[in-house]
């Protein structure tokens, strides 16, 4: 990190000394702190408030045990976290994430993350992470039951709709919402609006589930209309993952009248220079789950990489919707020498620090993931306001206002960078208005004793 202010320099250290052994959590945090400089400069008041210590140190970890019976009667035991970072502008929001590599670092990260990315969408909501290091791949719909059961009987007492929102996220789809929901039904004896992620038939808004890779593109169209007053129209787009946000980015590209021609998973890529069919991915992912690699076998002309990622591929626009940390500085070099006009996150920090700097240093129009993918969360915020008022609303206005939301943050973060002098960089734009927000109302609400 190349952090010159020593004030900042001396707080992320401290950070770093207090909490060792969590490189996610220290390279979320030092890419924060390094953007932000010239709001600590041009305002004292931060350094006086001890904001930067304050905002960088969780309210509250939650880590417990979750005990379940596999179907052959085997007794399992895994970690339970729930991480409550801030709260500052609302109630603590974030999802939760079932997967083998969840640990308190990688779940500090994404609930830091969070809490700008909520503080973007002008919402009032506060940030938080959870999950656990369960795998429910390979486990059947009554051993997840069991464990969305046994995870939830922990977490209800630490959650409410006022209080702390989970919803879902990685390893979480509908079905485990659903079960986690169901539990704390009956546990806290209440029907309300307490996870985001539900069924329609409980609660749950339109537009969710394609909100992310919607909204992604909605920023990104913006952003290509503000700066190079271009679109998606007739533009190659290369889109990694193949999940629920890359499904919709595709599904949206094409509305916007561009041509989606990858998606991945975690074994390879598929090239289709006829642009991706849809209808095939959908039903290989979201219906048969099986491997990309068989869309080779169905669709001919495509073409399948395995062991690889799709960044070498020419492409006018790259949408990384996979993974942390899968673009790295060799996969922006290959795009920067196949004039790559922008690289927009859909997934958390996909990119590495490194790749940031180099499509920036080459003028790549480059949008932050906790700007760019905070569709999810916005509408998630959405379906609280309708479980509040006891109605629904439909599609159509769903995604107006998540459209509205997204042009929001767009012009937020891009006026906020003109502000302080960084015009075009939003990466410092996002993090320094995502602060401010959070930091002025820390400071209005007092020093917690």
């Amino acid at each position: 990190m190349n952090i010159t202010n020593p004030y900042i320099a001396k707080t992320y250290e401290q950070i770093i000394s207090d909490n060792p052994n969590e490189p996610e959590f220290h390279q979320a945090v030092g890419e924060v702190f390094e953007s932000i400089a010239p709001v600590i400069e041009a305002n004292d008041i931060y350094e006086k408030y001890a904001v930067l210590e304050r905002i960088a140190e969780p309210e509250r970890i939650i880590s417990f045990k979750v005990t379940w019976v596999s179907d052959d009667g085997k007794i399992n035991v895994n970690k339970g976290y729930r991480v409550q970072f801030n709260s500052a502008i609302g109630p603590y929001k974030g999802g939760l994430r079932f997967h083998p590599s969840v640990n308190t670092s990688v779940l500090k990260f994404l609930a830091f993350e969070q809490v700008l990315k909520n503080s973007l969408t002008g919402l009032p909501l506060g940030g938080g992470k959870g999950g656990a290091d369960f795998d429910p791949k390979g486990k059947s719909d009554m051993e997840i039951m069991r464990f969305c059961q046994s995870f939830m009987s922990e977490l209800f007492r630490h959650i409410g709709a006022d209080t702390d929102i989970p919803a879902g996220d990685i390893g979480v789809g509908s079905r485990e919402v659903g079960y986690l929901f169901g539990q704390y039904k009956r546990l806290a004896n209440q029907f309300n609006g307490v996870l985001t992620g539900k069924g329609l038939s409980y609660g749950g808004s339109l537009g969710r589930k394609e909100a992310t890779g919607y909204g992604l593109c909605y920023f990104t169209e913006e952003m290509l209309h503000a700066m190079r007053n271009d679109s998606f129209e007739y533009k190659d787009v290369a889109v990694s993952g193949s999940g629920n946000v890359a499904i919709h980015a595709i599904e949206k590209i094409y509305q916007l009248k561009g041509l989606p021609i990858t998606a991945s998973d975690s074994n390879g890529f598929i090239y289709d220079p006829n642009g991706i069919n849809l209808d095939v991915l959908k039903q290989l992912k979201e219906v048969e789950n099986r491997r990309i690699a068989d869309y080779e076998k169905i669709v001919k002309g495509s073409i399948y990489y395995p062991s690889m990622k799709p960044w070498a591929i020419p492409c006018d626009i790259a949408l990384p919707c996979a993974t942390q940390n899968e673009l790295n500085l060799e996969d922006a070099k290959n795009l920067v020498n196949n004039n790559v006009m922008a690289v927009v996150e859909g997934a958390n920090m996909p990119c590495t620090p490194d790749a940031i700097h180099y499509l920036r240093n080459n003028k790549v129009l480059f949008g932050p993931a906790k700007a760019a993918n905070a569709g999810g969360v916005a509408v998630s915020g959405l379906e609280m306001s309708q479980n509040a008022a006891r109605t629904n609303w439909s599609f159509e206005e769903v995604d107006d206002k998540l459209r509205a939301i997204m042009k929001g943050i767009f012009n937020n973060i891009n006026n906020t960078a003109k502000r302080y002098c960084v015009e075009g960089d939003f990466v410092a734009g996002a993090n320094m208005a995502g602060f401010i927000k959070v930091a002025d109302a820390m400071i209005a609400q007092g020093i917690i004793f």
